[in-house]
Formats: structure tokens, sequence, C-alpha cells
């Protein structure tokens, strides 16, 4: 437990020698809800009014000495998941430790129930569930250190290393070695860093990578690495069967031939090792230590061999124990055959230093992997490098390269011996000459047997090393490929995830791993398959070195590894250097790796899996957009650079998705879009909160391909929410210029100040340099139908509904958690428009905001085939000149906008019919002659909306213009894809709020197409020059 001194103000403390008893000095209380329920503190419990107690909790006041709602640090608090059988705490919320007690009425628990605790309603008396089995976890040597020194002292120990030493040269032998120690140092020092960065659970390096990098490039390279294991259990299989094939041929034993001997050998012991997987990780631990110690003796007796004194039989073979000669001959690389080359050496070595991740792969089985994988790998790399340096030294300085093996081969009168061996009396001439010799170092894999004091126990050495890393493989592959599958990155592959026993084994994973072994196990040629996956482990150290790199350079504050001995510089050049290696060992196998990267990374890229790993991609993410945000405030803003950023007052995205999809249309990769959601309520609460926040807003957008931000705030009405978000959204440059919102068709019907409100929030935006655009449609844009608390009141939801509405159904809600699983409503702007027309009536300059929309719409291949038409006011006298200007003003801001009307009868008289439905439209907000008042007994200037018949005659003009220009609307543009026409603007304290809705009701009405209302801000949008 922690102990810790919180600093409180009003409780009182208890005095530092008496036994702690709250209850003596203790204020109880209790929350009532409106049903009854009551939720108390009692000082030791926490109850329901029904008498049943949640578990005692005691930390608070044992810690603190205060009888308080605040709960002491416990590890509970941060853990995601909890142990068997017990309950697992949560801290009070913020909201319960800082409102009002009356205010939460239902509050939850403090400390939750999970499944170990009975269910409400369980009778007390039945037996609680056992407790889960504890399965078997190990520690850092028997789970990490032996896993991976045994997996790295595979079959290129004892079978490879003596020929490569003859090839390379014991001094280049040594730099393989100690570079490919180097790339598994740094690879280990990175996976350390990654492992010590929080709790390790199974999967291995695909969990480690993708949940550093994301699940991107963490899929692409856990199903590589995945695939690597398993073609690594052929290529140790091949071994074991290489080694009893050659002590089947020395004893003149064989079943068909000497290939399909390791064949057969290889299927039936791979077959055996499996048995041995599938009987649970316990049994196959404990193989790999009896494994263990059987190498350990072989290493023993090959040391004890070298110091033998050499008899004339292994004189022959080319073993003349340690000679200067030899050693110096030894030294210098002879390289020979196909493969003789210094990269074509390490293509061969390479996959014998790989095994430094079988540790890892089992993360899932390990007591505390943070401090198991960076010890336990540290700790063999090491030593395997220590003893593959000592292996080459002793075996070169030893062993001659070539050597007839025949024993009457002894020096003769010949002064044209050639090798090290004529100044030991021993003449190989011959052999090496026609390239015929059987033995030494370049043509015999056996040569550790041959040296070593007992040969039996180099075989023995060599079935444990080739049995223990292929079992270690074996096991790693289905483990790693069980996390990917679980996590559901790719299809079809999830069957293979489904764990069985207390390990969870992947029993299915298993078999998959054992075919796919059978498969190469066929090819039975060990090197052959060793540089297969050479660039497959290189690719999978590559993205590990990256992957730490990645997350230090990110300087994300959850980049925190417990083990500190590792430099991003570094891990980068382990990157680098893999990545070169990959394509000087086998450029086309590596361009085949990478391929198969690139191709399972487009594929996760495309799906956008629904997972959050917290990973360093978003960080890096994070502060890119950071750094471009800030650097666009050093750049001064300019005209050709424009673009619309729309503030879209839409609610719940959900609830107005023709409003949405409509701005998304222009907005799409060119612009800003925000959605925002304006939750009135008096004070916040974490169910206004949630509402605001609710993170389903985000995924609707998503699911419907919508580029937007969503922005929530909480205002005691709908105009002070909206003044929040004109002034504080965004961020930097990239902020809302133009204000995007819905017409308001049940003003007549809604509250008087609603309609001030909402006239109110045109007026704010005017005031704020906003853009404004108000879309109507003739079937509304609100698809809620049903007043809810988080919805705008201030739009389409009224207290006062007509009763002739029609009720929503029962079962119908604005969760939008629903809302996301629910089929994505249709509109008309998803849909291909045609040849229809976009009719733009640019009726006064606002600084061409009118124009650009509309051009916008036409970029995009939904819009790309409608004809725009523009329209303008004129003189009739003067038609055509106005047009040809109008056209040479439109063509020098290089819209290719040609369609160009002139409308000399704008400005006439409108229909007598039209304007006495216009009065009755205003009619119920008209003063009398003889009122001073408003009708509710209020003055009349807090009464705004109400217009007065000065104000009627004032504005007369604009009104009869108003009314005309519907009437040309309906002659011109019944047809049209869209409307737009210039926003009618109303001077403030001179338009009342009930007039200037009229105006945008007259405007707009009876329009079967939509009708899209702007207005800028009466600064240039649009310019025709090139600075």
């Amino acid at each position: 437990m922690f102990s810790i001194a919180l600093k409180q103000m009003e409780e009182l403390p208890v005095a530092p020698n008496e036994g702690i008893s709250l209850s003596a000095f203790r204020s109880p209380f209790s929350v009532s809800g409106k049903e009854g329920c009551k939720y108390s503190f009692d000082g030791s419990s926490y109850h329901y009014s029904d008498g049943n107690s949640m578990t005692s909790q005691r930390s608070s006041q044992i810690l603190t000495g205060f009888d308080t709602l605040d709960a002491a640090p416990n590890y509970d608090f941060y853990a995601n998941t909890n142990a068997p059988g017990r309950a697992r705490r949560t801290r009070p919320s913020l909201f319960q430790l800082h409102s009002k007690i009356e205010d939460d009425s239902f509050p939850p628990p403090l400390y939750e129930e999970t499944s170990a605790h009975r269910e409400a309603g369980d009778s007390s008396e039945e037996e609680a569930e056992e407790p889960l089995s504890e399965p078997t976890r190990f520690g850092w040597v028997k789970g990490v250190m032996i896993r991976c020194m045994l997996n790295i002292w595979g079959v290129i120990l004892y079978l490879r290393l003596p020929w490569i030493t003859a090839q390379a040269g014991i001094g280049m032998t040594w730099v393989i070695i100690l570079l490919s120690s180097c790339i598994t140092g740094i690879t280990g020092l990175s996976t350390s860093a990654i492992a010590t960065n929080g709790k390790v659970k199974g999967g291995g390096t695909y969990f480690l990578i993708s949940r550093s990098l994301g699940p991107e490039l963490g899929g692409s390279i856990g199903l590589i690495f995945a695939f690597a294991n398993a073609v690594a259990v052929a290529m140790h299989t091949v071994g074991f069967a290489e080694t009893v094939q050659s002590l089947m041929q020395e004893s003149g034993t064989k079943m068909v031939d000497p290939t399909n001997d390791i064949r057969i050998i290889g299927v039936i012991t791979v077959t055996c090792l499996l048995a041995i997987s599938l009987a649970g990780m316990e049994w196959e631990s404990k193989a790999q230590i009896v494994f263990f110690f059987v190498i350990l003796v072989s290493f023993a007796n090959y040391l004890v061999g070298t110091f033998m004194p050499a008899t004339p039989q292994k004189q022959a073979k080319g073993f003349f124990s340690y000679k200067v000669d030899i050693f110096v001959e030894n030294f210098k690389p002879n390289y020979r055959g196909l493969e003789g080359s210094f990269f074509g050496m390490f293509s061969i070595f390479f996959p014998s230093a790989t095994g430094i991740l079988a540790g890892a792969n089992i993360s899932g089985d390990l007591k505390d992997p943070t401090v198991a994988i960076p010890r336990g790998t540290l700790m063999a790399i090491f030593w395997t490098t220590v003893s593959y340096i000592i292996i080459a030294g002793t075996i070169g300085g030893c062993v001659v390269r070539d050597a007839s093996g025949g024993i009457n081969d002894t020096l003769s009168n010949n002064n044209d011996c050639l090798g090290p061996a004529c100044k030991y009396g021993w003449d190989f001439t011959a052999c090496i000459k026609n390239t015929s010799c059987p033995f030494g170092l370049s043509n015999q894999y056996q040569t550790m047997s041959m040296v070593s004091g007992f040969a039996p126990l180099i075989a023995a050495g060599i079935f444990g090393a080739t049995l223990s890393s292929a079992l270690a493989c074996l096991v790693s592959a289905p483990k790693v490929f069980q996390c990917l599958c679980k996590d559901n990155l790719y299809p079809l592959i999830g069957f293979f995830g489904k764990g069985f026993g207390k390990n969870d084994e992947p029993i299915r994973g298993y078999v998959l791993t054992y075919i796919i072994a059978i498969c190469f196990i066929l090819i039975a040629e060990l090197n052959t398959i060793a540089p297969i996956i050479s660039n497959f482990f290189l690719c999978s150290y590559a993205l590990i070195n990256f992957s730490c790199f990645h997350a230090s350079i990110t300087n994300s504050p959850g980049w925190r590894p417990s083990f500190r001995f590792y430099s991003k510089w570094l891990a980068l050049l382990g990157a680098v250097v893999s990545v070169i290696i990959m394509f000087l060992l086998t450029w086309w196998a590596a361009l085949i790796a990478i391929g198969i990267v690139i191709f399972l990374l487009g594929y996760v890229l495309y799906k956008k899996p629904s997972v959050n790993w917290g990973s360093s991609v978003q960080a890096g993410s994070y502060n890119m957009a950071l750094s471009y945000c800030v650097g666009l405030n050093q750049v001064d803003e300019h005209i050709k650079n424009y673009r619309p950023q729309c503030l879209v007052l839409s609610g719940p995205p959900s609830c107005r998705p023709a409003l949405v999809d409509f701005v998304g249309t222009f907005t799409k990769n060119l612009s800003l879009m925000m959605c925002a959601n304006v939750v009135t309520q008096g004070e916040p609460s974490p169910s206004a909160l949630n509402a605001s926040r609710n993170s389903s807003h985000v995924t609707w957008l998503n699911k419907r391909h919508i580029k937007s931000f969503y922005h929530g705030v909480v205002a005691k009405d709908l105009r002070t929410g909206v003044q929040m978000l004109l002034q504080g959204a965004g961020l930097g440059r990239v902020r809302p210029n133009v204000l995007m919102m819905g017409f308001k068709r049940d003003w007549r019907r809604d509250t008087s100040s609603s309609i001030e409100s909402y006239i109110g929030i045109i007026h704010d935006a005017f005031d704020l340099q906003y853009g404004l655009c108000v879309l109507r449609m003739k079937e509304g844009l609100d698809t809620s139908r049903s007043a809810q608390a988080h919805v705008n009141p201030g739009f389409e939801a009224s207290p006062k509904r007509d009763v002739n509405a029609p009720a929503p159904p029962a079962n119908f809600s604005l969760d939008p958690d629903p809302m996301v699983t629910e089929p994505q409503p249709f509109t008309v702007f998803q849909s291909k428009q045609g040849k229809k027309t976009i009719d733009v009536y640019w009726l006064f300059d606002d600084g061409g905001l009118t124009l650009l929309i509309p051009y916008l719409l036409k970029r995009k291949k939904r819009w790309a085939r409608c004809k725009v038409r523009i329209f303008v006011g004129g003189d009739i006298q003067r038609k055509e000149e106005q047009k040809t200007e109008v056209k040479d003003l439109i063509s020098k801001f290089r819209l290719g906008f040609h369609d160009v009307e002139v409308l000399p009868d704008i400005n006439a008289r409108p229909q007598p019919e039209h304007v006495k439905r216009f009065e009755d439209l205003i009619g119920p907000y008209r003063l009398n002659p003889d009122q001073k008042d408003c009708e509710d007994g209020q003055d009349n200037q807090n009464c705004p909306w109400m217009v007065s018949d000065e104000e009627i005659d004032r504005n007369k003009t604009k009104t009869l213009r108003q009314i005309r220009l519907n009437e040309v609307l309906q002659d011109y543009s019944r047809d049209a894809a869209i409307i737009v026409v210039t926003m009618p603007v109303g001077r403030r304290g001179q338009c009342p709020s009930a007039l200037y809705m009229a105006w945008l009701e007259t405007v707009s009405r009876d329009l079967r197409p939509p009708v899209l209302m702007v207005r800028g801000n009466q600064e240039n949008v649009l310019t025709f020059y090139c600075q």
C-alpha cells in the first residue's frame, strides 16, 4: 500500500497517537435520488438503501486520516483487468467530488463489482465461484535467457560455423559474428526499452511493434515474423535430419537416398515436436532445460577435444590441435562455390543470431515481462556471442581447410606440397588440386564431431541445439500469430486465434505452423532455407529498432521505459543497417519482404481497424499537426489561399445528415469542417458533458466518410453556446471563417425568444466577421423528430409542438450510440446530380463567397456535369452591356462560369397576393398602433421580435425586394439542383428579428430545390491577381 498525506480543507484530522475511529467525529451524509435510491457513506462501507453493502474499502480513511470520498492511490485505479475473485476498485469521479451532493441523483458506486461477485438478487448463501487456476509462468532465466540461448545455438553453430570459418577466414568470421551481434544487440536494447514501457501481454514481437508503431506496421510484421518462425522450424529440423542421415551413412544405413532420408527424418521429428508443444508450456519448458544441459556438455566436450593430442586418424582428416601456422592460414578468407562471398556467408550465419526474440515471443507466459525480457535477452546475446567467437577461433586454429582422410597421405619428397599440413608431415596436394578433398573445414560439415573428445556428445549437442531451436520456433510462431488473430486486423485468420486450456494454448496455430514447416522440410537443403528467413528476421529487427527510435523522437509523455540503457540514434542505426543488409544479402528477397509489408500495410490503412493502442505514430501525427499549425502563424493570410472553413451548427451530426453531407461535399480534402453541438443546460453535469463529447458522433461521421471535426459545448442557451463556438473553435489559423446553419422551419410555432436567439446568432456571426450560409430544404433538415435535451432547440425543436405533428415512435432515441449502428440515412447530396443546373443569384457583392461555393461544388464528381448559371440584377436599357461586364469579371476569376443572365425585372413590384401573404406571415408579430407594451406586459425594448408600423415602413423596400426575389426564383429555378442566393442583411436595432425571419422565409419558400442563402463578410475571397 502507499503512504501519502493529502491536504484537506474541511475534514477533521486524526490525532497521531490515537487509533483511527472515524465514526467518533464523522458527519454522516447520504445522497437521495428521485426514485428514492440512497447512496450513503458510514465510514467503513458504501451502502445502497436496500441494505446491500458494497465491498468495504478502508484505504482512504487509513492512509489520510480523514472521512472523505477521496481515495488513496491504488493499483486498481490504473489497471485494465482485475484479479480473479476480488472486486476491482474505481476512484470517485471529479463530479462526485466537486458538485453539490444533491446534484447527483443517481450516483454510481465508488467501487464496481466484477464478475467474481454475485449479481443483485443472488442469494448470499450461494457458494462463491472458485478462482481460476494460475497458469504456468516463467522467470527471466528459464523463460527468456535459456530459451534465447537455445534458439541462438541452433543448427548453424554445429553444422555451418566451421564451414563459414573456412570460407570467410577467422577474421571475417569474427566480423560476421560481431556484426550480427551488433544488430541483435541493438535490437535487444530496443526490445528491452519497448517491453519496459508498460505491461506486456502475449504476442511477443507482434505485440511490441503493434502497440508501439500501431496496427498498420505491427500487423504486417507480425504476420511475417510468425511465418519466419514457422520456416525456422523447418531449418532447424533439417539440420537435425542432416546429422542423423550423416550418422546413418557412416554406419552404412539408408532408407531411400540421402535427400529423401532427410525429408523422412524431418517429418517424423517435427511431428514429435508438435506432440511436445501440444502437451503444454510446462512440458516444453522442461524439455528445453534438458536440451540446454546437453549443449553445455557438448561444448565442454568440444573444448576438451581441441586440447587433446591429434591421432593419426584425426590428422588425416585435418585436425592437428592448436597450431599457429594453421591459425594464420585460416585467418584469411578463401571463398569457394556460389555462396563464396562475405554477404553469402553472412546470409547463412545470420539466422543463428535470430533467436533473441524467443523469450519475448512468449511474453504472455512470463512472470514479469518488463524485467525478464531485457535481462534475459541481453544476457543471452552476450554469452552466445562469446561462444561463437571462441568456437570460430578454436576450430580455425586446429583444423586445416582441406584433408583427404587417407591415412597413407603422409609427406614424401614432394617440393610442390600445398597447404599448412605439409609442415606436419601430411600431403593433401592431390585432392586440393582437383578439389576432391572430403575432409577439412571447407568440405565436412561434421568437423566439430571429429575434433571433440567424444563424438557422440557432439551429436547429442547437435540434437539438443537443433531440436530446442525448432521447438522454440514451433512455440513462438503460434503465440505471435494467435495475438495477431485476436486483433482481427486481417480477414480469414480469426479461426486460428482460439486458445485452449489454462495457458490459452493456440492449438490451431500449432497445426498451421506444423503444416508450413513440413512444406519447407521437403526442400531438404539447409543452405537454401537459411537465406529465405534472413530477410524476414532482418525486416522484423528493422521495425523493432524503428519503433524504439520513433517512440523516442516523438517525445510522447507516454514513452517512459524503465530500461534506460538505449539510444534512439543507435536504434535508428540498427534499423538502417538491417535494411541495407537485407539488400546486400539477397536484393530480390528484400524486395519481396518489403513488398509484402507494404501490401499488408495498405490493407490495414484501407480497412482502418477500430483499435487504439496509443502508438508512437499517433504521437508523431500530433507533433506534426501541432508543428504545422504553429508554422501557419508565421505565414500571412492571402486571398489566393482562402478556403471556406465551416463551422456547421449540426447539433448531433446524425440528426441533420443533409446539412453535414452538403458541407462535406465541398470541404472534403480541401478545408476545415467542424460540426458543432450545443447542449443546453444550466450547469455542466456528467450527462450533459457526455452528450456533448460523446465519441459516437465522430464514429458516425467516420462511418459516413465525412472528413470533419466535432466540437460540443454545454451552455445555458443556444445563442451563448454558439458565441462560445464562434470565438473559441479552431486552432490558430485553422479556425472557422464561415458559419453554416440550417433554416428554422418551425419559427412561427416556436417561442418568440427562440426567434430572437436564432436571429441573434446571425448578428453575432456578422459581428465576428464570419461569412454565413443558411441551408433550407423542402423536407427539412432535422431527422430527429423529437425535442431532446441535447438537440439545439433554437433550430427545429420546440416545447410548443404542433398537436397534429406525428408522435415519435416508442423506441425512438437520440442516443448517438445506437444511431451509429442504424443504417445510414440517404440524402440528396449523396447522389449524382446529372445535367441539372446550379443557379447562383449574385445580387449583391459579398466578397465572392456566393461564387466560390458553387465553384467548389462543381469540382466534385457528383456535381461535375451540372451547369452553373449566374443571375445578376440590372437595367433593361443596359442589359447586354451589364452582362458583358459581369462575364468579364467572372472570367478574370477563372471560375469557368460562362452562362450569365441579367434580370432587369428583379426590382419590379411583386404580385399583390404575394404581398398579402407576407403581411399575413408577419401579422402575429406586429404591434397595434395604440399598443405600447408587449403582450406579456414587458417594455417594447425587451421584446425586439415585435414589429412596429414604423419599422415596417422603414424596411418596406427590402421587404418588397425579398417577395419579388422569390417570384423570380419560382420562374427561373424550379428544376435546379440547388439555388445559391445572396442572403439579405438586416440592421441590428432597426430590423426586428421576426421581420428578418420573415424575409428569410419569403425568399426560400415553396421551392423544390435546396436553397442556400449566402452572405460573405464583405472581404474579398476571390482575386484575379497572381500575387
